[in-house]
């Protein structure tokens, strides 16, 4: 029974086919707020899954001078590090299908594996926008990283804990939004930059270098790399809810907190323009890290004199 019930959770529901469904319909909203933003209709509500299913029933072409072994595996990689990391956070509000002590550091490098198999996707293949794409991909991945990791950090610290589930518990009765908003914003700010969205698309500007490290891809490759960011941003909007928005405790919670963090990432989409990867690099990475690491000496500090 618990092998036929690992099984249901990892496939099916919480992980699984429910989460990526789940992340295609939230893909969609984003899609369409951006369109509504700038006065276009934009796509009807089936398109994510349409993109999917062709993609899938396309032919996987393979490039002729790469290793074939990274090629196909490592989107395969990148979806199973998704669906892994979604085991451990409090998804749609409910209680985490498994947890243990220290599952926020390990959520958090499952959320950053995706981004390291389309770096090297990029650098398996032997195409200038590809190798172009992953190196921006790589260089921004260290730049918003560190950052992320110290906003994530704020809220364990409070919490005395780095399970991702007690730490839900206790901002359920603290809204540590009003008490540590640098955090919230970096944190923001960094799941923009995972999920490579504008101003932060400079790895995959169209304009520029086509689609980037995944140039090279298509059919089955490029929709489970598609797919793993679907799931990554679901997976986000929970982590970013549950530690600063008065935590997840049900469906209706995890609804309205993380449409309203979707509807500031569109505004933030809408009104910024893509930054250069140099400007990505030199402004987040120097100052957002600065800020954080300033509001956890604040912290620590208040913590030290209230003792």
């Amino acid at each position: 029974m618990n092998t036929f019930t690992s099984l249901f959770t990892l496939l099916i529901f919480p992980a699984g086919l429910t989460l990526i469904l789940i992340g295609m319909f939230y893909e969609w909203i984003d899609r369409k707020l951006v369109a509504r933003f700038q006065n276009r209709v934009g796509p009807r509500w089936f398109q994510p899954f349409a993109d999917a299913l062709k993609l899938f029933a396309k032919e996987q072409i393979k490039p002729a001078i790469i290793n074939p072994y990274l090629f196909f595996g490592l989107p395969v990689a990148a979806l199973a590090g998704a669906l892994t990391a979604a085991l451990y956070v409090p998804l749609m509000g409910l209680n985490p299908a498994s947890n243990f002590p220290g599952d926020l550091i390990v959520t958090i490098y499952l959320l950053s594996l995706p981004t390291m198999c389309v770096g090297l996707a990029g650098w398996n293949t032997s195409g200038r926008f590809s190798l172009i794409g992953a190196t921006r991909t790589l260089t921004q991945l260290f730049a918003y990283e560190a950052p992320f990791l110290l906003a994530m950090l704020g809220p364990a610290l409070v919490a005395g804990s780095w399970q991702i589930n007690t730490i839900n518990g206790y901002t359920q009765n603290h809204w540590l939004i009003l008490t540590q908003p640098v955090g919230f914003i970096v944190a923001l700010i960094g799941l923009m930059g995972k999920l490579e969205l504008p101003p932060f698309d400079a790895p995959e500007a169209e304009t520029e270098i086509v689609a980037g490290a995944l140039t090279e891809y298509s059919g089955r490759g490029l929709a489970m790399f598609k797919i793993s960011r679907s799931v990554e941003l679901i997976i986000g909007l929970s982590l970013v809810s549950s530690f600063y928005l008065g935590g997840l405790n049900g469906i209706p919670s995890f609804l309205f907190k993380s449409l309203a963090l979707l509807l500031v990432m569109s505004v933030f989409q809408v009104l910024l323009t893509r930054l250069r990867i140099d400007q990505t690099v030199g402004l987040w990475w120097r100052f957002g890290a600065i800020l954080v690491l300033a509001q956890l000496l604040v912290m620590i500090l208040w913590k030290g004199l209230a003792l």
